[in-house]
């Protein structure tokens, strides 16, 4: 039972330290100090120790012993490679997932693009990304596919910072057509053309991370 107790405290720090990270409250570059977010988080060193030794893991944090540990900055080899993994493993879910949706997925696909269009409208970058990720987990979750899952939710807080930077630019726009072309394939359905129109979608990324 302590193990569960401080397993939960773990995950706790590192959901509340990866979060500040990806909407920047925890800017790129920034020095991160232990104590501070133990104090802030109302934890102890040792969980919030923990939550950056898995946040170094994913590529977050970069640390140097008894020199410095800060949040990693936004445009790196890392986060290109991630968004590789990331992009190839969405084709693959959709590809999987195709086969296998019903109405009810469309529909929450749908849904889903109609509220990132009216977040992207409103330059409500918290509200867009919620609802791209609605979006796109319809197809991993109906992918069935739990490495699939796995991989996306390892690696996808490396490369969210770039996406709050690109859906507050006119370029993110573009995604709610490439949504709807997406739909239609998957109504179709086409699983391979949905597949490489997901990986599409994703290259815009690849683009706006190429122009950093």
């Amino acid at each position: 039972m302590q193990y569960i107790g401080r397993a939960l405290y773990r995950d706790q720090a590192l959901s509340a330290i990866r979060e500040a990270i990806m909407v920047g409250d925890l800017a790129p570059g920034a020095p991160i100090r232990d104590v501070e977010l133990a104090e802030r988080l109302g934890l102890s060193r040792t969980p919030v120790r923990e939550a950056l030794a898995r946040l170094t893991d994913e590529g977050l944090v970069e640390s140097k012993p008894h020199s410095y540990t800060r949040v990693t900055e936004l445009s790196t080899s890392a986060v290109r490679d991630a968004h590789a993994v990331v992009q190839a493993m969405h084709a693959l879910a959709a590809r999987l997932a195709v086969p296998l949706m019903d109405a009810g997925d469309l529909d929450a696909m749908r849904s889903a693009n109609a509220r990132f269009a009216s977040a992207l409208v409103d330059r409500d970058v918290a509200a867009a990304l919620a609802a791209d990720d609605e979006f796109h987990d319809v197809a991993v979750r109906r992918s069935g596919n739990f490495a699939v899952v796995a991989t996306i939710e390892r690696y996808t807080p490396l490369v969210r910072r770039l996406e709050r930077l690109r859906f507050g630019t006119p370029p993110g726009r573009h995604s709610v057509a490439m949504h709807d072309e997406i739909i239609a394939a998957c109504a179709a359905p086409d699983a391979d053309l949905a597949a490489v129109l997901v990986e599409r979608n994703w290259a815009t990324l690849a683009d706006l991370l190429e122009e950093d």
